[in-house]
């Protein structure tokens, strides 16, 4: 039976999710009433899961450069009963961390766009075994951008935890991009989630979690969550100062790379655009 016909997802009573994608939400369990960051929101489901933990209070900000996903995810909230989100048409890479307006955020998911490699797997009756073909200079921008992310995201001051996510089963995309940003952001560790969960990360990241279609049934996922382990800094208006100049790729240039959506309904988009990777005469959309 396909859910998305029901009249309850269509009058937005429910929304529906693939498993693996409801974990960031979940495990990042912002407390009713607090300041939450999803930076790169659309096409908007796990912007309206964080709403639910949050009990629809406090304060939801939600960053998007594409306008028409914005669009699509405002009606999907509206549908919801969403209130507490603040929607926003901008780059998150240039969001200046040190703005007044964030000075309480204490959670952020961070779901950057990525290969979509998992959602490819699942349609393709793979598994985390039987990898699809890899582009390497593309798996190398994307890890990039994402690795840029995070440092960006990790510059929030009063920053407490992070969720970090993708539908990607390359550890380019996961293992690796979260190894180099503790690396690089020594005052934030991995915390272990969920003990009992059959899928972990590639060693010696076993605190993350994977997520596949032979063992869990889901999409192929990737979690893991950052946490600060010193004393965030207090915010004043007099250290207030503007980030450094961004070099790397922007979202929004990243979004023309990406293959990954939240719904299962839409994969086979990515598929095709696969498909065509192999015939570069051929424009893609």
């Amino acid at each position: 039976m396909d859910f998305h016909d029901h009249f309850l997802y269509k009058a937005g009573h429910i929304i529906l999710q693939d498993k693996a994608s409801c974990l960031p939400a979940y495990l990042l369990d912002p407390p009713v009433g607090g300041h939450v960051i999803d930076a790169c929101a659309a096409p908007g489901n796990k912007t309206s899961h964080l709403a639910a933990v949050m009990k629809n209070k406090g304060t939801l900000f939600a960053f998007d450069l594409d306008a028409k996903r914005l669009s699509t995810m405002s009606t999907l909230l509206l549908r919801a009963g969403v209130t507490c989100h603040h929607l926003a048409n901008e780059d998150f890479l240039k969001v200046d961390p040190l703005s007044p307006a964030y000075k309480d955020v204490k959670h952020i998911l961070l779901d950057p766009s990525c290969s979509g490699s998992g959602m490819v797997c699942l349609h393709d009756g793979g598994s985390e075994e039987q990898e699809p073909e890899q582009d390497p200079e593309r798996l190398k921008a994307l890890a990039a951008f994402q690795l840029h992310c995070l440092n960006h995201a990790l510059k929030f001051p009063n920053l407490q935890r992070l969720v970090y996510s993708t539908c990607s089963i390359h550890p380019q995309e996961n293992e690796e991009v979260v190894s180099l940003c503790l690396e690089q952001n020594p005052d934030f560790r991995l915390i272990h989630l969920l003990p009992e969960w059959p899928e972990r990360g590639r060693d010696p990241l076993t605190q993350c979690l994977r997520a596949s279609t032979t063992k869990t049934f889901t999409h192929g996922f990737f979690v893991a969550m950052l946490e600060r382990q010193a004393t965030p800094t207090e915010y004043s208006e007099s250290s207030h100062k503007q980030p450094p100049s961004i070099s790397e790729p922007s979202v929004g240039e990243e979004e023309q790379m990406e293959v990954s959506v939240d719904e299962e309904h839409q994969a086979p988009a990515a598929k095709k655009r696969r498909r065509n990777r192999k015939k570069p005469k051929k424009q893609t959309s």
